[in-house]
């Protein structure tokens, strides 16, 4: 689902432990590391897809997490003509991406990489909220840069980063109940590393 400019919409997820780290999964058989992130399917809210992809790819629950905030509106990048698979080139410009800000409020053993049939990461490990960009791939980080930006708002640190604040976010509080994003509680494994 593109929309008219050739962009998809996706969803991205900065996910925070009690310390205010952030978690950093690194992309199966490769060496950058991102956060979750994944496509908004037909029909589905961006809250919705956040539960989804989240679980996906890193086997929380909605219970395992708390919704702090989400970007006001979409952050989007392009991807390079060479990582467009050919079939699509022409069309597909890149990502439009609503951030979302969630604090675990689960365990570190409630995470899962291999939660789905197609992990996304094969290792993850938690890091500062201002680490350096550069193992995230080239075209993504200046998005990454905004979504940090516009998320800080939302918590507390020790330093002064109001030199980070561009703009206002609107916080959301996830649903009430979400009876299509329920699954069956399964046992989690660690794949800290």
């Amino acid at each position: 689902m593109l929309d008219k400019e050739g962009f998809r919409p996706n969803v991205g997820i900065v996910l925070l432990n009690h310390k205010n780290e952030v978690f950093w999964g690194k992309r199966i058989k490769e060496h950058s590391w991102q956060f979750p992130q994944g496509g908004i399917k037909y029909g589905e809210s961006p809250v919705q897809a956040m539960y989804r992809e989240l679980q996906e790819e890193t086997g929380l629950l909605p219970h395992h997490v708390k919704i702090l905030g989400r970007t006001r509106g979409w952050l989007r990048y392009e991807v390079p003509d060479h990582w467009v698979r050919r079939e699509w080139r022409g069309h597909y410009r890149g990502q439009k991406q609503i951030w979302f800000l969630v604090r675990l409020v689960g365990r570190d053993s409630d995470l899962d990489l291999r939660a789905s049939t197609h992990p996304e990461f094969d290792a993850w490990r938690w890091s500062e909220f201002w680490v350096p960009l550069d193992a995230v791939i080239e075209f993504k980080r200046e998005v990454y840069q905004l979504a940090l930006t516009e998320l800080a708002h939302f918590i507390n640190h020790r330093r002064d980063h109001n030199r980070y604040l561009r703009g206002h976010v609107y916080p959301v509080e996830p649903p009430d109940a979400a009876p299509d994003m329920q699954t069956p509680e399964v046992p989690f494994k660690t794949g800290k590393s």
